[in-house]
């Protein structure tokens, strides 16, 4: 498999993961923009979230557009992650500026290789792949949570408690990002395919998201 991702899109990949990650240790930082107050964090502090934030992102991010290149590949076509740097500026800017996690830094391109043309089907299945293994990904950030201690040890500074909810929230702020039905984002093309589908993953995708930012929420299974 991982003969089939090629040295240029290894280094998108990795430009990519580096920016996101960067622009969620902005968010935890200054979490209304640089002109609002920032959270006091130490270096020490700072560097531990930096490496939680790498950890997570890297999973979440990487493995999403794995889901879409392999299923891809699946299909007969070819695809290979491509970089953005103007979405890389955009994220960037809007990180530091607002506090907003702008979660596209590039995408999947699709090259239809077979010359029968990628049918909707095909593309929808292909797009909804990303967002379903960010979706399964919290599943064992929970688990990890949970044996940290839960919101309390991540509050206390419990590095498990606090890798597991940031894995939770990544993932499903990626997810639910991504199902959006606008632009160049996964929603719109598994509406275009499946409107079943795609209400039934926004709904769980957005339900995640606000769980994992509701106090105790997942703390309550322990």
């Amino acid at each position: 498999m991982l003969e089939r991702i090629s040295r240029r899109e290894e280094f998108d990949l990795f430009i990519a993961w580096i920016a996101i990650s960067l622009a969620f240790l902005i968010v935890q930082i200054v979490p209304n923009g640089i002109l609002g107050p920032a959270i006091p964090i130490t270096p020490f502090g700072a560097l531990e979230t930096l490496g939680i934030s790498l950890v997570t992102v890297g999973v979440a991010f990487v493995l999403h557009e794995m889901a879409h290149k392999f299923t891809a590949i699946k299909f007969g076509y070819w695809a290979e992650f491509r970089k953005d740097n103007n979405m890389l500026l955009i994220m960037g800017a809007l990180a530091a500026l607002v506090g907003m996690i702008f979660a596209a830094p590039g995408a999947t391109v699709i090259y239809d290789t077979t010359g029968r043309g990628i049918s909707r089907e095909q593309n929808g299945k292909i797009s909804i792949a990303g967002p379903l293994i960010n979706l399964l990904l919290c599943i064992p950030f929970v688990i990890i949570f949970l044996i940290g201690g839960g919101l309390s040890a991540a509050v206390s500074g419990n590095l498990f408690a606090k890798l597991g909810l940031a894995g939770i929230q990544i993932n499903a702020i990626i997810a639910a990002f991504n199902m959006l039905p606008v632009s160049i984002l996964d929603g719109r093309k598994v509406w275009s395919w499946n409107k079943a589908v795609f209400v039934v993953t926004i709904i769980v995708a957005f339900g995640a998201l606000l769980a994992s930012f509701s106090p105790n929420t997942f703390s309550n299974l322990l």
